[in-house]
This record gives structure tokens, C-alpha cells and sequence, in this order.
């Protein structure tokens, strides 16, 4: 996977919004669950901490949709619809799941504005802003936020049921999801399933029906490469799941991209059901530089800033850029399979790590977890057999490699050190591990230790210059990506055992070792 770091602004706390008496919640125009989701988690935290609250949306419609109506009735959300407000707002203005100015929501009068949003940065209109463009959806950036604020969110179970649905609708129906807040959140929440039933089958209106069955009628095929483009008509994001879920089922159709826009840009759904695609990959290489994407390895999705695009593409029609970029996807990566290709030691550079301390897990130290407990990271999840002699490295920025216990015992020499905080410093997420046996949550750094390189941790490395795709061998289903700037490594002792190394990291934790 692409390893970029996280954009987003400096961490805005909410208690650095507690200097006003009246507080306003504003979700942007045609509020879908998400924006209401978020809307009311803040409007609950204000309103607990004694303030005069108010929640509201504007533009030119009423919120219609019977699965919205039901959410607002069902679970008591003091929704206003506001269609013209000329007079200043009291105190603050808080925009949520939108941008204070963007083309997305009305721009109310406010002297003291803050902006907390999921979406790419298009207008800055304010030192107090908070965007996390990595997460799913706002729903998750409002609960992380209560949760650093100690707020009892398990408490409320009509503000759990809103923030589950919240997140369940902007990921269409959890198949986008990627990032692990966003799972911790899923997780955690006390929601009422049988009010999220409700909401789920009052989703589709007999219009969107025919959106959906009018736009399989308009697709665009590449014979090429066997993907599909198809641009559908404004609707709900999970109807476009629903016709990408559909067209994944034509014979020849590998990958597809399903799209419309809206006021503030460009949402769309991906599906893949070849391993040398991944869906989440592929969305996030489609917004990159204009939006956000992620989702899981068949399905997965994301939204391109209408303002960001424009600035980038101001002549280009939306069905040339996907269809485009799609085809610049499939050119731009070759595929090499570890398995069946040892390393070109000639053509390499010979690293030896540095002596400097790593942090590492062997698989049978989380056995009193259960024989198979899954571990959440930033770029995924994956099952560890603590029957196996595997062990995992933990690297500084939260990733976990997997080295057999034989090679591990020959390349680092163990300690009983635990990790340290300074390590972790720099981790935007600690991986966690599930309990087997009651489902709870522990960080991994419960069960590292430390660990020293031994004089036969190295490598061979060359540099990437365009994009490739590695099957290692220790995972046939699943590629690392690597692009220009990038490093094609393996080990010393199995020039099989191919990655991708960041140049980062290798600068940072090697040194050249001559032959």
C-alpha cells in the first residue's frame, strides 16, 4: 500500500471551544446522515457543558429522504432547517462536515467561526479548524474528539445509533472502510440495531432506482485493461455501491469506477475483483492530490474537491479525467511476483541496518489472546496465528513487517526493554490486537519488546523509477506499491523475500555496507 502520511490541520481540541455562550452547529446544504451524525454529537457536547446550542442547515431544500426523516425523528435530533438567516449568529459558528465559504453550504453571518471536517482543505477561513481527510467519515472525527474530551458518547445510545449510521452510510454500508479509527469507533459504540435496520431499508427511493438503472445503461468500457467508467446522476453514495457492486458482475469487467458530483465536488465508488488491483489503492489514486480514498482491497471509494479539480483540471470533463486516470493506473505499474524472480543483486546497493533500537512482537507472545487474534494498523488488518514462529518488527511509524522466527533470531538479538513513549512519538495510529476470548481492544505496545540489529540484518536495495507492484512471498493475494522515489529491497539471505522500502526509511535505519 501507498504509504503517505496523514493530511490534516493542527489538532483543534473542543475545549478550546468552550469560550462562548451560544454555540451554532451548521451542517452543510442537503445534510446526509454523516453531516447530521456530526452535527448532533457536538450539539449533545455543548449542550452538557451548559451552553445555549443550536443545530441547524440551510439552502434551497428541506431534508426529504424518509431514511433521513427517520433518523431525525427516531433519535430525538434537534434538527432546524433554516432556509435564509441575514442577522449575525450569537457566539460561534461551527461548520461541520463542510468548510465555512465552501460551494457546499450557505454562508451564514458569523463574527467567531471553527470548522470540524473529513474533507480535503478547499477554504481557509479560520485559524480553528480541524480536517482529517484520512477518516471515513465526520461521525468518526466528532468521536475521536469527544472521546480525548472524556465524554461519556457509551451514554448516549441515540447519539451511538447516529454516529454508527453516520459512518455506515459515508463508507456505503462499511465496504469503503480503511481507516482503523474508524473501526475503533464501529467498535465501541453503543447503537440501537434494530433503529439502524429501520434507517437501512428506507434507504432507496423508486427514483433512485431509476438513477441506478439509467446510469448501467451509459457505461463506458476500456477492452484494454477491462475496467469500467460509469457517471451517474446525483444520488445517495450507497446507490452508487449498489450499481458498482452490480456492474463487478459483468464477465470482463475487472475493476469499475462509478461517480456523480454534487455541490462541493466529485463522490465515487471503486470495485476490483482481480488481487493485482486494490480498490482501496485505486481510489486513493484517483483523488490523489484533489481528495481522499481508502476502503478495503474489493471495494472501496472516495471524493475529489470540485474546487481542488477545477484548480487542476479547469478544462477537463470529469468523464475524461476518470477514464483518464484509470488508464494512467494500468500504465503506470508493473507487476513482479517474488516468488518467481530472485533479486538483480548486480544492479543493488548492499544496507546493513544501523544499531539502532527496534521494537518487535513474536506471534506466540499474544497466544493468551487466543490461536488467531487479529491486529488493526494503518494500512490494514491482519490475522497472526500465535501457534506459528513468526515474529513482527514494529516500525516507528506504526507499520508491522513480518520476519519467520528463523531469520528473526539470526537478525536481531532480543531484549526484555519495552517500548518506550518516544518511540511511539511519531506512530499515527498503535496498532491494536483483539482479544480472541471477549472482543476487547489492547494496544500492541503491551506485548513488544525491544530489540537489537545484529551484523547480518541487511539488504540489497535499488531504486524504484516508476511505479511496481511486489507480491512477496510470504503473501500471494496481496501486493506492497511502490512508486518513483521508492526502493525495491530484499533480504541479503533471500533474495526472494522482495518489498518496498520508503527512501525514508532507508536513509533513517541503514547504511551502505560494501561487498
Amino acid at each position: 500500500m501507498d504509504r503517505r502520511g496523514d493530511a490534516k490541520s493542527r489538532e483543534m481540541m473542543l475545549d478550546e471551544l468552550l469560550g462562548y455562550d451560544h454555540v451554532t452547529i451548521q451542517c452543510h446544504d442537503n445534510p446526509d446522515a454523516d453531516a447530521i451524525a456530526s452535527g448532533y454529537g457536538l450539539y449533545c457536547f455543548f449542550r452538557d457543558k451548559g451552553k445555549d446550542t443550536r443545530l441547524l442547515y440551510s439552502g434551497r431544500n428541506k431534508v426529504r429522504k424518509a431514511n433521513l426523516m427517520l433518523m431525525v425523528e427516531k433519535l430525538h435530533i434537534p434538527l432546524e432547517y433554516q432556509p435564509q438567516m441575514e442577522d449575525t449568529v450569537d457566539g460561534l459558528l461551527i461548520t461541520v462536515d463542510c468548510q465555512y465559504g465552501a460551494g457546499n453550504v450557505t454562508k451564514i453571518p458569523a463574527e467567531e467561526i471553527a470548522v470540524i471536517d473529513h474533507h480535503p482543505l478547499e477554504v481557509i477561513c479560520t485559524e480553528r479548524m480541524r480536517l482529517q481527510p484520512n477518516m471515513g467519515s465526520c461521525a468518526t472525527l466528532v468521536w475521536k474528539m469527544l472521546q480525548e474530551m472524556h465524554y461519556p458518547v457509551e451514554k448516549n445510545r441515540d447519539l451511538g445509533t447516529a454516529l454508527y449510521y453516520g459512518l455506515y452510510m459515508d463508507t456505503n454500508q462499511f465496504s469503503e472502510l480503511s481507516n482503523p479509527v474508524d473501526m475503533d469507533m464501529r467498535e465501541s459504540l453503543n447503537f440501537d440495531k434494530n433503529q439502524i435496520s429501520l434507517f437501512r431499508n428506507s434507504n432507496i427511493s423508486l427514483r433512485e432506482l431509476e438513477i441506478a438503472g439509467v446510469a448501467m445503461l451509459r457505461c463506458n468500457y476500456n477492452d484494454d485493461y477491462q475496467f469500467a467508467v460509469i457517471h451517474s446522476q446525483p444520488c445517495d453514495p450507497n446507490v452508487l455501491g449498489l450499481i458498482s457492486d452490480f456492474l463487478l458482475q459483468v464477465a470482463g469487467v475487472n475493476t469499475c469506477v462509478v461517480y456523480n458530483e454534487d455541490s462541493g465536488g466529485y463522490k465515487f465508488s471503486v470495485r476490483s475483483c482481480i488481487r493485482e488491483v486494490n480498490a482501496s489503492e485505486l481510489s486513493d489514486y484517483l483523488s490523489e492530490g484533489i481528495g481522499s480514498g481508502g476502503g478495503h482491497y474489493e471495494k472501496a471509494g472516495g471524493y475529489i474537491s470540485m474546487k481542488l479539480y477545477e484548480e487542476k483540471y479547469p478544462t477537463l470533463h470529469s468523464e475524461a479525467y476518470f477514464n483518464n486516470r484509470m488508464t494512467q493506473y494500468f500504465d503506470t505499474f508493473r507487476i513482479l511476483y517474488a516468488k518467481d524472480r530472485a533479486f538483480p543483486v548486480s544492479e543493488g546497493t548492499r544496507y546493513q541496518r544501523k544499531k539502532i533500537p527496534l521494537a518487535c512482537v513474536r506471534a506466540s507472545d499474544l497466544a493468551e489472546l487466543g490461536r488467531v487474534v487479529s491486529v488493526r494498523t494503518q494500512n490494514g488488518t491482519m490475522d497472526i496465528d500465535t501457534r506459528q514462529n513468526i515474529c513482527y518488527t514494529l516500525e516507528r511509524n506504526g507499520e508491522l513487517h513480518r520476519v519467520a522466527g528463523e531469520r528473526f533470531h539470526r537478525i536481531l538479538e532480543l531484549s526484555d526493554a519495552p517500548v518506550s513513549e518516544d518511540y511511539c512519538r511519531n506512530m499515527t495510529y498503535v496498532p491494536r490486537v483483539k482479544d480472541g476470548t471477549d472482543g476487547r481492544n489492547h494496544l500492541i505496545t503491551e506485548y513488544v519488546r525491544m530489540c537489537m540489529p545484529k551484523d547480518e540484518f541487511r539488504i540489497y536495495a535499488i531504486g524504484v523509477t516508476q511505479g511496481v507492484k511486489v507480491f512477496p512471498v510470504w503473501d500471494e493475494d496481496g501486493y506492497m506499491t511502490g512508486r518513483a522515489g521508492d526502493y525495491l529491497a530484499a533480504s541479503e539471505d533471500d533474495l526472494h523475500n522482495i518489498f518496498i522500502e520508503t527512501e525514508q526509511n532507508l536513509l533513517n535505519y541503514f547504511e551502505e555496507k560494501g561487498l
